[in-house]
């Protein structure tokens, strides 16, 4: 009884500690958002707008990527807690003197990494966006054609099977653990990465909705985020996301047939 109590204990002060750090990153990451993500802004028409460089110097495809690595953390770790926290209480009942902790940060930077280099990719796609003109200051689309394009492309792939295959990955996590466990901090790694690349999978077009809204719409961002924690967690979320894909798909049909 004693050794239970001892085992229930280290278990609460390690899911303590987990969620504390996650909630800790969530939370600087939509600070680092909320100031501007490090984009000079100044006063248009009476509104704070982002002021580019103009140039895209190393030094700004910098600053980018680190805007959309913190923008992936603040939408995506929410998400991921679930199985974040699962990895942890089944870490702490396989390891006897185990570094649990630790465990659960490399299976959080794994995650983390995929979802850093699609950021990677996200800058590319910005970068060709704005030499063709067709981003706002906001950062979001300008074009009709493109905008409806996203839209209709968006709302198809929520009904594809790589999206069900992969959003059924991301809703069980047990299923995962089960059959993806490796021991040790570099094996908690390596379970990091195969989740995110699951959940690249699961999102990754979600993400181009970003430049329908506009990357610099914090609103946007938080409703895609609030979206994706919803399809991935609710019982009913993988109805959720088809039947938004509906309405995407509708939404899209709506923005082409104004050209």
């Amino acid at each position: 009884m004693a050794a239970q109590t001892a085992f229930e204990g280290a278990l609460r002060r390690d899911r303590v500690l987990v969620v504390s750090g996650l909630l800790a990153v969530v939370a600087l990451s939509w600070a680092y958002l909320f100031v501007g993500a490090g984009v000079r802004m100044d006063e248009m028409d009476g509104m704070l707008m982002p002021v580019h460089v103009g140039l895209w110097t190393p030094g700004y495809a910098l600053l980018m990527f680190l805007m959309w690595a913190t923008m992936m953390a603040a939408m995506m770790l929410p998400s991921a807690a679930p199985m974040i926290l699962l990895y942890g209480t089944i870490a702490r009942c396989r390891q006897a003197k185990g570094e649990v902790a630790m465990a659960s940060g490399a299976f959080t930077f794994g995650y983390a990494a995929i979802w850093f280099v699609f950021s990677f990719f996200a800058v590319a796609v910005q970068f060709a966006l704005e030499k063709g003109a067709l981003l706002s200051p906001t950062m979001g689309s300008t074009s009709v054609a493109l905008s409806g394009a996203v839209l209709i492309a968006v709302g198809l792939y929520q009904w594809t099977p790589l999206k069900q295959a992969c959003l059924r990955q991301c809703r069980s996590p047990l299923e995962f653990v089960m059959t993806q466990w490796c021991e040790g901090a570099r094996g908690a790694f390596r379970m990091g990465l195969r989740h995110g690349a699951y959940c690249v999978g699961c999102c990754w077009l979600l993400m181009l909705l970003l430049f329908v809204g506009g990357i610099m719409n914090l609103a946007w961002v938080a409703v895609l985020a609030l979206f994706i924690l919803v399809e991935k967690v609710v019982p009913a979320g993988h109805w959720i996301g088809r039947a938004a894909g509906v309405g995407l798909i509708v939404w899209g049909s709506a923005t082409l047939a104004t050209l």
